[in-house]
């Protein structure tokens, strides 16, 4: 497939169409709702909603409606969105996503990053599941957690799960991700220390897939700790875990078997492990390479390549590329708007959660294969992704040609300076609406 900014925003406006043209789909209740073709149809609410940045409702609504008169008034809208369910929104991201099939690859794989982000949305004490009443003088908050499978060669969010703060579980969101993966392409997984658990590694092992997980170092308790390990700085050493939920003296002894509690979740064993019935360990393959990174400090990876295909320097490059999601999520959040929602309602910020994702992909997908022409300059230049999000939202909504965006883009970019960071600047936001009623 040819992607141009021509076919994506195509391929976007098809998937609208094809969701909004169907009730059953996304409406509340698709007996009443959106039978009839009103001032704030289906298609425009979502395009509504896909167009919103970081200013407050009224404003948004102006800038969509080109400041026409007779323009839908807050309460309006309110109205109208109560009636998509979060469904919609989050089947437009999976279907426009899919559409554009993975074309940079690594050796034949795809490199898949794991991460979760907290998000902090407006206070509302009635949303239980997410809400904190703060202590020792701290003010009160609500949180919600994004879990996100990215694209780190073609830089696009391929899967999303949202959950409450309460009840969040990075690795159940890692499991949940993983099973429903469809994609025919080799595939490697990799994540931080906070994905380091026996079923999260079974998972992707029962799909025929592969992980290149960091895992907490030799002497701190975790994955390795027991192993019989070489005792050199850094090695490379291949390893069959035997997993059971049995412990006799046998097991004990021997230090390919590891104990998992009955406390802990693993999908691949009972529960519980009775004295009459015989111990059938769940086998577990792995590599476990321990490297020195350049702070002088020591790294431990746990992965099933094979180190014929990836040396243990490949795994050191690899898991470096990680970092690529940490960067998404900043894009995400402050360039695109994700800290600055429109209501209190968890129900409407979860709408807006997987437009900022659909968003975020279509601008990447544009951006992507904008030339630049670095001509004679000293430092190697790069895209200007905030003034691109502004530029293909308008590409989205209004009549602008492929050639112009893409001239529009390139003119707009910054230079790749190495070894530079800032701090991160988090603080919690109010809802930037003004609501008649309670949303």
């Amino acid at each position: 497939m040819n992607i141009t900014p021509k076919t994506v925003k195509r391929t976007l406006k098809k998937t609208v169409k094809e969701i909004s043209s169907n009730p059953q789909s996304f409406a509340k209740n698709p007996e009443k709702d959106f039978i009839r073709r009103r001032k704030l149809p289906a298609d425009k609410m979502m395009y509504s909603v896909l167009s919103m940045s970081s200013k407050d409702l009224k404003c948004e609504l102006m800038d969509f409606f080109d400041m026409n008169k007779n323009m839908p008034t807050v309460s309006a809208f309110v109205q109208q969105r109560n009636k998509i369910s979060v469904t919609a929104f989050e089947t437009l991201f999976h279907k426009f996503t899919e559409s554009f099939p993975q074309q940079k690859l690594y050796k034949g794989y795809r490199l898949l990053a794991v991460d979760g982000s907290d998000l902090h949305t407006p206070t509302n004490p009635q949303e239980d599941r997410c809400y904190y009443p703060g202590t020792n003088g701290q003010k009160p908050y609500n949180l919600m957690h994004l879990n996100a499978m990215y694209d780190l060669l073609n830089n696009i969010y391929v899967d999303a799960v949202v959950q409450s703060s309460r009840d969040g579980n990075e690795n159940r969101a890692f499991v949940s991700m993983v099973d429903r993966d469809t994609s025919h392409l080799p595939t490697i997984y990799i994540a931080d220390r906070g994905y380091e658990a026996y079923n999260n590694l079974a998972h992707v092992q029962e799909n025929g897939r592969n992980f290149l997980i960091r895992v907490k170092d030799l002497k701190r308790f975790g994955i390795v700790s027991g192993l019989d390990l070489p005792e050199t700085e850094e090695f490379d050493v291949s390893l069959s875990l035997f997993l059971t939920r049995k412990q006799t003296k046998d097991i004990k002894q021997n230090t390919s078997f590891k104990f998992v509690p009955h406390n802990v979740n693993f999908d691949y064993l009972p529960f519980s492990c009775k004295k009459n019935i015989p111990v059938i360990p769940y086998q577990l393959n792995v590599r476990l390479v321990r490297i020195k990174l350049d702070n002088d400090k020591y790294e431990m990876l746990i992965t099933n390549l094979k180190p014929e295909e990836f040396s243990s320097s490949d795994l050191k490059q690899l898991y470096s590329v990680r970092w690529g999601i940490e960067t998404s999520f900043r894009s995400l959040k402050y360039t695109l708007g994700l800290l600055c929602f429109h209501s209190k309602k968890v129900e409407y910020i979860l709408q807006e959660i997987f437009a900022k994702l659909t968003m975020y992909n279509f601008t990447e997908l544009i951006t992507s294969h904008v030339v630049i022409k670095q001509k004679y300059r000293k430092l190697t230049y790069k895209i200007n992704f905030s003034a691109s999000v502004h530029i293909c939202r308008n590409f989205l909504l209004k009549n602008i040609s492929p050639p112009e965006i893409e001239a529009l883009i390139s003119k707009y970019v910054v230079p790749i300076r190495q070894n530079v960071s800032n701090p991160r600047k988090l603080s919690r936001k109010t809802a930037v609406c003004f609501l008649y009623r309670v949303a």
